[in-house]
């Protein structure tokens, strides 16, 4: 039963470590972006109508339309522009957000306009119905005038203005918050004698695949909608293969929503979604058009009727920022228990946007990622430094698992304790694996051992380690988090290197994600391969010689392994490992057994005698077959 104990043990360590192997031997492949194609248009002649058509422009050049006039967006936290020509916001950057860690590196640049590379906005706007051509309603081309604001800010919305020349005048009121969230109330009033019939939509089209797309399992990039409570996520390759809608000649997928809901694109760190108003039935649609690469997202109301004399209008919002847990949890509008943990007040004022808090992609394990990223949340806001938080968080995980890990550890000790016995349970049965099997159920009945309480912690650990690399991994608050030091960036692998001595050769260490790197790791997997192999040395090495060459080598393959992985989730390893260490320790040491750490240590250095068996003590058969 022993040997199957290490047996799980190692078959699990194994499956974890064949894990590693594969995603770092074999990573998914990245899209690769010709510098020189043209950038991809906007389709014209769909429902909604498109917008433009073929550009030429080339990377490199004004990205803006030089032929619109602009009206300038400027918050606390976002700086862009709006086009008249279409009323498109095609031109947001994040204040609060860089490329890179470097003080002077440019703010992060999330939507940009048509006729530049990237293509990637949003647009609002009427389709025709009953009498009404397309030319009776605002389109792409539109050139709207600005009837009230001259600088959109929190508190200072603006007015668009657009007369058709039949009786038909709209308006497009737009407001912005402090944070991400604009508002969009678009009106017609029907001046004419008759009545009118027409739809309202708004859209999110993204042209190309976004110039920043990571491409790797762990993490959602593409199509994100919630329809009356059901998430659903799209790959950008998935929406090419959907059907071919026979009306629109494109692929497409649409959703009836009868409730609440939005769509649009999530990146890693950033989103774009339409949130049209609770209890507003609209249909939501994706689709892609081939011959142009571009996505779009759709949110399509019911079409009204106004008479004549009459106005009606629609409000809904846009969501273009970054994805903040307590910014999205605050739109979200949720109370509960995280609400007065960080002590948040629910605003009434604020419309709730339901299961908002899914745009951050929780993975498989959410039950584990929500609450352990809450947790940290909460002790980076009280520490103040996100590295301390995640080592106040290992040492969290631990107390809450100790009563288990407890039990584990002293079954284990009992475990030794019984060695005697057992090995002289296998000189007394011999051979007989079945009495023997049925013999040392016994003697654990009697000594209340049970031999697979051992694997627990492993197995408990898996699934948070898990859970914190997705969180490490996805969540915007370890983006750029810096600890102390050299470590600026908890998101990213260890910047240190043995190949100009961990900074003190002057020269830069080798680029992340290269060989190079792979080989000359840092400080942090050095010291993690230090700390799996001390923790092992608390055992004498398994008596099988093929587990004890395993069981050797495996601190090590773990250090290069994980050694590409981010800084924040090693410092986590690295923490766990040393608690471990003193918890099994002390928890031996109470039952009696001084664990031998440096005499293990020194018969793991010596080199096996190599057994020579002479013939006489070899078995007839053998010394049969030798001659």
């Amino acid at each position: 039963m022993e040997d199957q104990n290490k047996n799980l043990i190692l078959a699990t360590a194994l499956s974890f470590l064949v894990i590693l192997v594969w995603f770092v031997m074999f990573p998914p492949p990245q899209p690769v972006v010709d510098p020189n194609a043209p950038v991809a248009a906007q389709v014209e002649g769909t429902a909604p109508p498109g917008v433009a058509g073929p550009t030429t422009a080339q990377p490199g050049t004004a990205e803006a339309a030089p032929e619109s006039a602009r009206l300038v967006v400027d918050t606390p936290r976002l700086v862009g522009s709006i086009a008249l020509t279409g009323g498109r916001l095609d031109d947001l950057s994040l204040k609060d957000y860089r490329q890179t860690t470097a003080p002077d590196a440019n703010i992060v640049r999330l939507l940009r306009p048509m006729g530049g590379p990237n293509a990637y906005y949003a647009i609002y706007g009427w389709a025709p119905g009953g009498t009404l051509a397309q030319e009776d309603v605002p389109g792409a081309n539109t050139t709207w005038a600005v009837e009230s604001g001259d600088v959109l800010a929190p508190g200072k919305p603006v007015t668009l203005a657009w007369d058709n020349g039949k009786g038909l005048t709209f308006r497009r009121v737009i407001s912005v918050d402090a944070d991400f969230m604009f508002t969009v109330t678009q009106s017609v009033v029907n001046a004419g004698a008759e009545p009118v019939r027409l739809a309202p939509y708004g859209l999110v089209a993204r042209h190309g695949m976004p110039p920043d797309l990571e491409n790797f399992f762990i993490s959602h990039e593409g199509i994100i909608q919630m329809a009356d409570g059901v998430l659903l996520e799209a790959k950008y390759d998935d929406l090419k293969d959907e059907p071919v809608s026979p009306t629109e000649g494109v692929p497409m997928v649409t959703t009836p929503v009868t409730g609440a809901g939005w769509l649009g694109f999530g990146d890693k760190y950033w989103m774009t979604t339409l949130i049209p108003a609770a209890g507003q039935p609209f249909a939501a649609v994706q689709k892609y058009f081939p011959s142009r690469d571009v996505w779009q997202t759709e949110a399509r109301m019911a079409a009204m009727t106004v008479a004549p004399g009459e106005t009606a209008s629609v409000e809904s919002r846009l969501f273009a920022g970054a994805k903040e847990w307590q910014t999205i949890r605050a739109y979200e509008n949720a109370p509960g228990f995280v609400s007065r943990l960080f002590g948040e007040q629910v605003n009434p004022a604020i419309a709730p946007v339901p299961g908002f808090i899914d745009a951050i992609d929780w993975g498989w394990f959410f039950f584990l990622t929500k609450p352990i990223f809450a947790l940290l949340h909460w002790l980076n806001a009280v520490i103040g430094n996100m590295g301390w938080a995640i080592i106040a968080l290992t040492f969290i995980l631990k107390a809450l698992v100790l009563p288990l890990a407890y039990k584990s550890y002293v079954s284990m000790a009992r475990m030794k304790e019984l060695q005697p016995e057992m090995e002289a349970l296998k000189e007394r049965v011999g051979d007989d694996r079945q009495k023997m099997q049925m013999e040392m159920m016994k003697l654990y009945r009697e000594k209340k051992v049970n031999p697979a309480a051992g694997c627990l912690p492993i197995l408990i650990q898996i699934p948070i380690f898990f859970s914190l690399y997705k969180v490490i991994f996805v969540t915007i608050e370890l983006r750029h988090a810096p600890f102390f030091g050299v470590f600026r960036d908890l998101s990213m692998p260890d910047p240190t290197s043995i190949f100009n001595l961990f900074g003190l050769l002057p020269w830069a260490p080798p680029e992340q994600g290269s060989l190079l790197a792979l080989i000359f790791i840092g400080i942090l997997p050095i010291m993690l391969g230090i700390s799996m192999w001390l923790q092992q040395k608390l055992n004498p090495a398994p008596t099988d010689p093929m587990q004890a060459q395993i069981f050797a080598w495996m601190p090590w393959v773990f250090m290069f392994i994980l050694g590409g992985f981010a800084s924040g989730l090693v410092f986590y390893w690295i923490t766990n490992n040393v608690i471990t260490f003193v918890q099994q320790y002390a928890i031996m040491r109470s039952h009696g057994h001084k664990p031998d750490i440096f005499g293990n240590i020194k018969s793991g250095l010596k080199r096996k005698p190599v057994a020579v068996v002479s013939d006489k003590a070899k078995p007839p058969a053998e010394k049969a077959k030798k001659k």
